[in-house]
């Protein structure tokens, strides 16, 4: 079962540096769900996409989307088939592993004014010490002012970060394991270290709470209806001298949604209804009113069968669910040649190879799994390779080696044909994560066949 390296196909590769300027841009502004939300609806809109909210019927051809909370974005382009003979759907989530500013977070200790933060998703503590991080998010006022915080981005902006101990001090602390070496409640972020003047108790949290004040007008009560996430600072980057690859935080899942966007984005006349889907809240279940688990699909369906015509919307919901087909587009782990031993290398992802197959995720057993239908795999196997799309096939590591999810099994509840299909990471979930750009550009292009056919 060889598979071709894809870089070989593409005797003029500046096509696929030319789409991975754009993946950059996009990884490096849209750090959040809220950012990459509302860069996905600039997008759409500058493509001729319309609100559906404003929306009164729909025919082959037109262009919506609906947005959920500012952390959801659901678009799609009709098709000449009636909805009820199914969709084309194209699901990613926007949501990456971080820390988040807990709600009482600045305080003081020994001159020092720390932020209070608690981890999101699945991380290694320690991955997240000693680099440079940035503040993005919101405040919102008790008079419904929404304040957008964006700290660390900018050149000129200062930067935040947690400390480690110094190796010479470290030695009960390096004969921890990696797990408890650092612990949850010590990533704490160092905010300053200036005593405010004319202050006596707690100065320096004094001169940081002024410093927000005098930039943001809002007061330490308001920290509390805020959502400040602690991301990596910086750009992504080219990485590896021939720069075939990209590292930068937030490849998962942000690397699918943005395929998957431009996916849509370049169909027009299509058979079947095309959507895309971005999520929430992947990193912690798909839990919550932004995560996959949300009505919010299901009732946006709902909205599409009454701007149809149909005469039951909620019978016609479930019969376009049933004959719906997904790809639940979701990062897989790269082959790493340093930690070779956690893979079969059978069954393995690899960099270069094109588009990731996974026919099942879950762990050991596995738990929490899809298991996509053997019947639909062959049907993707067909349009893809009728389309010379590079792609393979893989498992998430060893059976007993530990495991994973995405979003494929939510949507597989409804009956829906479902498989995930994704871009091999390496580093994943840690604050700087690397994918291969051809890969990117074969799951554009796996994407946009899948739309069509």
């Amino acid at each position: 079962m060889y598979r071709k390296n894809a870089w070989k196909k593409y005797q003029d590769k500046q096509v696929i540096m030319d789409f991975a300027e754009g993946y950059k841009n996009f990884i490096s502004l849209c750090k959040t769900e809220r950012l990459a939300t509302r860069e996905a609806v600039r997008q759409l809109e500058e493509k001729g996409f319309v609100n559906g909210q404003n929306v009164k019927s729909i025919k082959a051809g037109d262009k919506l989307y609906f947005v959920n909370r500012n952390k959801n974005v659901c678009a799609f382009v009709i098709g000449k088939k009636p909805l009820v003979e199914g969709l084309r759907i194209l699901g990613a989530h926007i949501d990456s592993p971080r820390l988040d500013l807990k709600e009482h977070p600045v305080y003081e200790n020994t001159g020092f004014a720390l932020g209070d933060t608690h981890y999101y998703g699945g991380v290694k503590k320690y991955q997240w010490t000693t680099i440079p991080l940035a503040l993005h998010g919101v405040i919102i006022k008790k008079d419904g002012t929404s304040v957008e915080v964006n700290i660390g981005e900018d050149p000129k902006d200062p930067v935040v970060g947690i400390t480690d101990l110094l190796i010479h001090l470290s030695q009960d602390q390096m004969s921890k394991t990696l797990a408890h070496a650092i612990e949850g409640e010590n990533l704490d972020i160092s905010l300053g270290n200036m005593p405010l003047e004319g202050e006596e108790k707690d100065a320096v949290k004094a001169n940081v709470l002024k410093i927000l004040k005098d930039k943001y007008d809002v007061e330490e009560e308001d920290l509390i209806s805020s959502e400040i996430e602690v991301v990596p600072a910086g750009p992504a980057r080219d990485y590896g001298l021939d720069r075939s690859m990209i590292a930068g935080y937030g490849h998962d899942d942000r690397v699918c949604a943005y395929t998957s966007l431009q996916a849509i984005l370049s169909v027009d006349k299509v058979e079947y209804t095309s959507c895309c889907i971005l999520v929430d809240k992947e990193e912690i279940g798909s839990v919550g009113a932004t995560g996959a688990q949300s009505l919010f699909f299901e009732n946006t369906i709902l909205r599409l069968a009454a701007l149809a015509g149909e005469d039951r919307p909620m019978l016609a919901t479930r019969t376009i669910f049933e004959n719906s087909k997904m790809l639940s587009s979701d990062v897989s782990a790269g082959y790493d040649p340093l930690y070779a031993y956690v893979n079969d290398p059978k069954n393995a992802a690899y960099f270069g190879e094109g588009l990731v197959f996974n026919k099942y995720t879950g762990s050991r057993g596995k738990s929490g799994s899809n298991d996509s239908n053997p019947e639909y795999y062959a049907w993707i196997r067909r349009i893809m390779d009728e389309n010379d799309i590079n792609w393979q096939n893989a498992e998430l590591g060893k059976v007993d080696q530990g495991g994973g999810g995405t979003i494929a099994y939510i949507l597989g509840n409804y009956n829906m044909n479902v498989i995930d299909a994704g871009i091999a990471v390496h580093n994943m979930h840690a604050p700087m994560e690397i994918v291969s750009k051809v890969d990117v550009y074969e799951a554009y292009r796996g994407y946009i066949a899948f739309l069509t056919k």
